[in-house]
Order: structure tokens, then sequence, then C-alpha cells
């Protein structure tokens, strides 16, 4: 009852009342993506949603165009060159995930599910975890989006090739914490996920996730050998 039918109702009157209330904040950033970088506002990129179908995510502009055909490909870096000087704080302070409440508002998004991938990346999960991952609609956040909001600096530190150590640590760890997700899905772990992602964001080093949800998959030791 709650995936099918309250979470639906919750997503659509937040997403709706963000929007309104966020609507005069976003109207300097629009005029500064316009005068600076390739002067464009949003960015439309194909990423795999509800059950496995493709829709376009939307975010604003940070990056230059084509920008998963250079460089590192789908994945991002710290201090990426693809990346504009503005596009770095919009991404530092994940304000350019705000235009995903049209997707919510639309019903291609939830507030709080699996982070949507890339075709690219969502095949480097095991078959087990695509066939799962996206039975509820993809999210704004969730834990997948909190755990891995360091993921850059994961990859940036990475030795050797970045693809292979994301199929290898990163897609494994971050398929068994959103799977984790999908077994636990309700109306008070999303209220908490939200929480957390308030919290996280004022606080970033914080693994206040790992203690009040004790049943997570524990973070790989990679990925706590990384530098701060």
């Amino acid at each position: 009852m709650y995936t099918k039918i309250f979470k639906r109702i919750i997503d659509f009157i937040l997403a709706l009342i963000a929007l309104i209330v966020l609507l005069p904040f976003s109207i300097p950033i629009i005029f500064i993506l316009l005068i600076t970088g390739e002067h464009e506002v949003f960015y439309l990129q194909n990423r795999i949603g509800y059950k496995n179908k493709t829709f376009k995510i939307w975010k604003f502009s940070t990056m230059v165009k084509n920008s998963d055909k250079l460089g590192t490909g789908s994945l991002t870096i710290r201090n990426d060159p693809r990346v504009f000087p503005f596009g770095r704080f919009l991404r530092k302070t994940k304000i350019n995930e705000l235009p995903q409440l049209i997707n919510v508002l639309i019903g291609e998004m939830s507030i709080v599910g699996a982070r949507p991938q890339m075709k690219v990346d969502f095949e480097k999960y095991s078959p087990e975890v695509q066939s799962c991952v996206y039975n509820t609609m993809p999210g704004l956040t969730g834990v997948g989006s909190i755990i891995f909001r360091d993921e850059e600096k994961w990859v940036s530190e990475a030795e050797g090739d970045k693809h292979e150590f994301y199929k290898n640590h990163i897609a494994p760890y971050k398929g068994a914490i959103e799977m984790w997700y999908q077994n636990n899905i309700s109306f008070l772990t999303d209220i908490t996920l939200i929480f957390i992602t308030a919290w996280v964001i004022l606080f970033s080093k914080s693994d206040i996730i790992y203690k009040i949800f004790k049943t997570l998959p524990q973070k790989p030791e990679i990925f706590n050998n990384k530098n701060s």
C-alpha cells in the first residue's frame, strides 16, 4: 500500500511545495548559468529508472556538452576538467540535483529511492541487482546517494582503470545497499533517509546512517582506507 499509493502522494506534494519554495532561489542560478559555461541552464541525460525503463533525468548544467563521451566518461573525478567553475559549486552543494524535483512531480522519480544510473554503470551491477533495484521509483536521495556522496573522491583516488575500480568495488557495495533499501522500504525509512540527507549536507563526514540503520551492509575496508 505504501509504495503503490501513499509514497506517490507524498512525492507529488513534497515536490510541488519544494519547486514553489525554491523557485525564487533558482532565478539567480539560472541567470549565472545563462552567462557562463556553455550558456545552458538544464542538462537532460538518459538514466535507468522504474522497471529498468529509460527516462531523462533533469539537472542544472555543470559540465561541457557530451561530457559522458570525454575523459573518464560516466565517472566524475575530483577537479574534473569537464566541470565548469560554477558547476563545481553546484555539484558540491548538490544544488545541481534540484531540477530532479520535476522528475518526481511527473512520476519518473521518488523523493527517496535507489539512485538512477547511466546504462553503462547500471550494467556493472550483478544480474540479481539489475532485476530488482528499480522495482520502485529511483530517488532524488536515498541510501546509495548518502553513502556514495563522496564517490568522486573514491574514484579519483583509485589506482589504475577507474571503471574497473567502479565495477569491482563500488558497484557491488552500492548494489548491496540499494537492495537493502528494497527490502526495508517504509514510511519511517524514507522519512529517516530525508533527515539523514539534510544532516550529511551540514556534516559531510558523518557516518550517522550506519548508526541509525544497524542492519546496513558494512562499508568495505577499501573505502575506509581512502584518505579523508
